[in-house]
């Protein structure tokens, strides 16, 4: 299992914050794969092209929706559980591979997180997602403090 280094927070796009907080849980806003307040990846999911073409994407994503999460600890808490994913993805009609493209979020949340990373899931196709974006990531988490 990896372990992220404390990263600044993704750059809110509009009036929101990246995270937040009540009790012992944290809500991530949706996020894009953007680096730097730039995205990575841009224009709709096709059936054509193979799922992992968007791996990049999804990993930025989930990675920008974990360093939010990560950020708005205490210094003697962590992550406990992540409760929540849900997956929206810019799908042109004929996509049908949602939970492929879940499973890409799924996956690297395990890789950081171990079994703690693994929680329910919903893969949702829309329309469109802001600046034209492949994927939106949320996340809901439980805290706890360190033992």
């Amino acid at each position: 299992m990896s372990t992220l280094e404390e990263k600044a927070n993704p750059i809110p796009q509009g009036n929101y914050v990246p995270a937040s907080r009540f009790g012992n849980l944290v809500f991530t806003a949706g996020m894009t794969p953007r680096k730097n307040g730039v995205l990575i990846q841009s224009g709709k999911v096709t059936a054509e092209l193979p799922v992992d073409t968007y791996k990049g994407a999804i990993r930025q994503a989930v990675g920008n929706a974990i360093t939010a999460a990560k950020n708005i600890l205490a210094e003697e808490e962590q992550l406990e559980q992540i409760l929540s994913l849900s997956v929206y993805i810019n799908a042109e009609e004929t996509f049908q591979a949602h939970s492929s493209l879940a499973d890409l979020a799924s996956d690297y949340l395990f890789e950081e997180l171990g079994n703690l990373g693994i929680g329910s899931r919903a893969a949702i196709g829309v329309a469109s997602l802001p600046d034209n974006a492949p994927v939106e990531i949320q996340l809901i988490a439980a805290i706890s403090s360190q033992k």
